[in-house]
């Protein structure tokens, strides 16, 4: 079954560096950190079409309640948060995934560890975009 795997890998030629650049970003921890909220900092990819937030909410901090225009997929990697949505209060953990339609308010309350989430975003959000931007840029102006 290896074998077979590596003729079929063989069977292609190897992606030259300019070319892995178009789809590969690089590793994720060269990705600059972003923090979104006090205490929650994110590594932020995005394409056209969607955005994926590899994001650390430290134990004890919140987002507060709010809406968007995105549809939000979050999956819990690590710990535990409470996400507020329309009202209600949703326990998410480890391994759990939460879908939030586009305009709905939601907000999270992180307990007593830290919890690490990946959220999907579509399409991209603008405002993490200018975050990152700014961060970009106070760091060329050092």
């Amino acid at each position: 079954m290896k074998e077979e795997r590596e003729m079929q890998r063989c069977a292609f030629p190897e992606a030259s560096p300019e070319e892995r650049r178009k789809y590969v970003v690089r590793p994720l921890e060269e990705v600059p950190l972003v923090e979104l909220v006090k205490g929650s900092f994110s590594h932020l990819i995005w394409g056209k079409n969607v955005m994926v937030s590899f994001l650390t909410m430290k134990a004890g901090s919140t987002f507060e309640i709010h809406s968007h225009p995105n549809e939000q997929v979050m999956i819990v990697l690590e710990g535990y948060c409470d996400e507020i949505i329309e009202g209600k209060v949703y326990r998410v953990e480890k391994g759990d995934v939460i879908i939030i339609p586009p305009n709905v308010p939601h907000g999270a309350i992180i307990g007593d560890v830290d919890c690490k989430v990946i959220d999907i975003f579509s399409p991209p959000r603008e405002d993490y975009k200018k975050k990152l931007e700014e961060i970009t840029t106070e760091e060329k102006d050092r």
